[in-house]
């Protein structure tokens, strides 16, 4: 009761998730998505699943996708996509996101114990080609690389990750970066672009 009394917005938070749990079960679901252990999830994520595509969650899920349900304040629900025919969205064990974006036009894979902060994009397309001449004649025939992130990985709120990046185990992305190049494991990287500041080991 006192922490009820101290933290309000929580006991929002609670009974937001216990209400949107048989929604999201259902959606997932309907999208032949397998159901994993320990899921939780604060409004309602927005699936965009091509029937032809994989997406697999590990254990221990956790999507926020509300506006009151993160002090940082996300822009909006969680979008998870597959774009294209043979697209992989992989993710494994006890992996957070906060009002962010994945996209998988080829193949985006995620590792174990990764936390995505607020309002993120993931994506491994450009989505509309970089010569005006070809985007006149085939406006959708964008270049796409895979994008992997290894575990333990952090990535700071309002953060880009373009297409080819891997992102090494246990390194951080600070706020705002957009990353366009690999990062080692176990180093910070920030900035735009963005560029190792130091290791972590």
């Amino acid at each position: 009761m006192r922490s009820a009394l101290e933290t309000p917005w929580k006991v929002w938070n609670y009974a937001a998730q216990k209400f949107f749990y048989p929604l999201v079960r259902v959606q997932f679901a309907l999208n032949g998505i397998p159901w994993k252990q320990g899921w939780q999830f604060y409004g309602m994520p927005i699936i965009h699943k091509h029937r032809r595509s994989t997406m697999y969650f590990g254990d221990d899920l956790k999507l926020r996708s509300g506006l009151r349900t993160n002090p940082l304040g996300p822009l909006h629900p969680v979008f998870l996509t597959t774009w294209e025919a043979g697209a992989v969205l992989e993710i494994g064990n006890d992996f957070a996101m906060t009002g962010g974006v994945i996209c998988a036009a080829e193949q985006v894979t995620i590792g174990n114990h990764v936390m995505v902060g607020a309002n993120c994009t993931i994506m491994d397309t450009d989505f509309h080609p970089l010569n005006p001449d070809l985007r006149r004649r085939q406006p959708m025939a964008a270049q796409t690389a895979p994008i992997r992130i290894e575990d333990d990985v952090f990535i700071g709120m309002h953060s880009l990750i373009l297409k080819g990046v891997t992102l090494g185990a246990g390194c951080v992305i600070g706020a705002g970066s957009v990353v366009a190049k690999n990062v080692p494991p176990y180093t910070i990287a920030a900035g735009n672009p963005a560029l190792v500041i130091r290791a972590l080991k």
